[in-house]
């Protein structure tokens, strides 16, 4: 019989799990606070449980744990990135960034990722599984005790597609959300997608206000599928008509994540297309100049052609911002250290 993994419960599964063992739901919500305010996993110390209880919850259930095994500290901008242990031997990644605004983490969401991005490194060794929202959660905590501070703002954008693992993705966001436990507010939560369209519309009926971020990287189908295998089967109308659905059930202004590559997508066209597609959206363009890869043998614009691509985005009344680079001494990028690592260690 399949043990139940107690630290990814909401609090309304703490509360019937112990209402089913016999107990108060009180109980329940004792249990949720301990793994998801008092960020423990250790069962044995949750002393406000009675004794028979903590034991007929191991022999029921188990706490996921992960562990982290290494912490780069880049001496450029106080980026931190982290790689994790999960209980498998697998290993994630994780970035903590500090901003002016507060302190940013971006966590995976699965282990590798199967969207096949050509300029993404955490996607080359395909998707090995899926995260649990302990998991995900974990990186969380673990991270504010290495740090002894709270984490400002979360971004589901590190490696994996966080709607290719929906149903752990939307228990995470709800159990960081809860405020008996982490108590974020979902206005302080983004989650990056490369366009699974029909999730889009599934997260848009949960009506919770995070911040949408879509990977777009082209405005043109032909030149979208050459670097996104998504975009073969949905276009970007298709797309557009998703996010629209978002925007008007959210009422969240929506980000477009743009990798600007020198001679695929910094062309004037480009700007021109890209107005059209975003007309009538509450939108916001993020630039990012490529962060090049062995395995993409593309270069990044020249700094000076990236200003000139924003500022012919913003004479046409779209806001862009050119994304400030971090950790660039630690390889900050979604998978490039978790896959350094697992080369050196083979």
């Amino acid at each position: 019989m399949k043990k139940t993994e107690l630290n990814s419960l909401t609090l309304e599964e703490s509360k019937k799990l112990m209402l089913d063992l016999g107990e108060k739901s009180y109980r329940g919500e004792q249990l949720f606070s301990y793994f998801n305010r008092n960020k423990e996993v250790n069962l044995d110390k949750i002393n406000l449980l009675p004794k028979k209880t903590r034991s007929v919850l191991m022999e029921k259930g188990y706490v996921n744990k992960i562990k982290i095994i290494k912490k780069f500290e880049s001496k450029l901008d106080n980026t931190k990135k982290y790689l994790f242990a999960l209980e498998d031997k697998n290993i994630i990644e994780s970035v903590l960034m500090i901003y002016p605004h507060g302190k940013s983490v971006c966590i995976s969401t699965q282990v590798g990722c199967r969207m096949g991005c050509e300029f993404c490194a955490s996607t080359k060794e395909g998707r090995v599984r899926d995260l649990t929202s302990a998991e995900m959660l974990n990186q969380i905590y673990l991270i504010e005790k290495d740090i002894g501070e709270n984490i400002d703002n979360i971004v589901l954008m590190g490696s994996g597609e966080p709607l290719d693992n929906y149903q752990n993705t939307l228990r995470f966001l709800k159990i960081i959300h809860d405020p008996k436990g982490h108590n974020t507010s979902y206005r302080n939560i983004t989650l990056s997608t490369c366009g699974i369209t029909p999730k889009i519309y599934d997260l848009a009926d949960e009506n919770l206000p995070i911040t949408l971020s879509i990977s777009l990287h082209s405005p043109f189908d032909s030149e979208r599928r050459k670097i996104m295998p998504i975009a073969k089967t949905y276009s970007i109308k298709e797309l557009i008509q998703a996010v629209k659905y978002y925007e008007k059930k959210s009422n969240r202004r929506i980000t477009f994540e743009y990798t600007l590559v020198e001679g695929v997508n910094d062309r004037k066209e480009d700007v021109e297309e890209l107005s059209d597609v975003l007309n009538g959206l509450k939108s916001h363009i993020n630039l990012i100049p490529l962060n090049p890869i062995k395995e993409y043998n593309k270069s990044r614009p020249e700094r000076n052609r990236v200003e000139e691509f924003k500022k012919e985005l913003e004479k046409r009344h779209i806001k862009t911002t050119i994304r400030g680079e971090k950790g660039t001494d630690i390889s900050a990028s979604c998978g490039q250290l978790r896959r350094d690592y697992i080369e050196g260690n083979k």
